[in-house]
């Protein structure tokens, strides 16, 4: 329902509830719930607007919005939230622990015990991320434009795979993936070529 909000951001703190912040955009002020990785990098400035990509969740008792830096950590929350039995506070503690990129990583790699260093993650909720989460983000069927890529490795069609699945377009990915690949110290590190496409694409 709600992409993103440009607005000013006029406070931010944190409670026993958790970390937010407030926006104001068009003379309404919004109370949104953010990482605690954001929370160090935004600025309460209101003379300057930001953007704040945004979820809005509903469950049968409230209603709550969450708030992002950045586009991919948006859509990884929310693909986090897909699994059973990972809430919005899971989701923002693993969040908390690792950035984007980490999580689609370890997810990749299956490395579950890295998973359980995020506050209320233990072995077999861990595992079970990995279980649901893998096919998710590698599953999505490859382009047939696909073959333009030059060379096409291993690490490209992962990387492809995964922005796919994130929501970003054909012909973005190839921009971002053709851009990147020049500054690859080694292209075959599925984890550099992914960090460094999602970097360009949230610019």
């Amino acid at each position: 329902m709600f992409d993103y909000f440009k607005g000013f951001i006029t406070d931010k703190r944190k409670t026993s509830k958790g970390t937010y912040l407030s926006i104001e955009t068009a003379g309404v002020g919004y109370l949104l719930e953010i990482t605690d990785r954001d929370f160090e990098l935004v600025e309460v400035n209101e003379d300057k607007p930001q953007k704040i990509y945004s979820l809005l969740t509903h469950r049968e008792d409230a209603m709550s919005l969450y708030g992002f830096l950045n586009k991919e950590t948006r859509d990884i929350f929310q693909i986090l939230l897909s699994v059973s039995g990972v809430g919005a506070k899971m989701a923002i503690a693993l969040l908390n622990e690792f950035d984007a990129c980490d999580v689609i990583s370890l997810v990749i790699d299956g490395n579950f015990k890295e998973l359980t260093r995020a506050k209320g993650v233990g072995p077999k909720l861990a595992q079970k991320i990995i279980l649901e989460l893998k096919d998710k983000l590698m599953k999505t069927e490859l382009p047939k434009s696909s073959s333009q890529f030059v060379p096409q490795t291993q690490a490209i069609s992962d990387t492809q795979a995964v922005l796919l699945s994130l929501g970003y377009e054909e012909d973005e990915i190839e921009d971002a993936i053709k851009k990147v690949m020049p500054t690859v110290q080694e292209a075959s590190n599925s984890e550099e070529v992914l960090r460094k496409a999602l970097t360009t694409l949230s610019m």
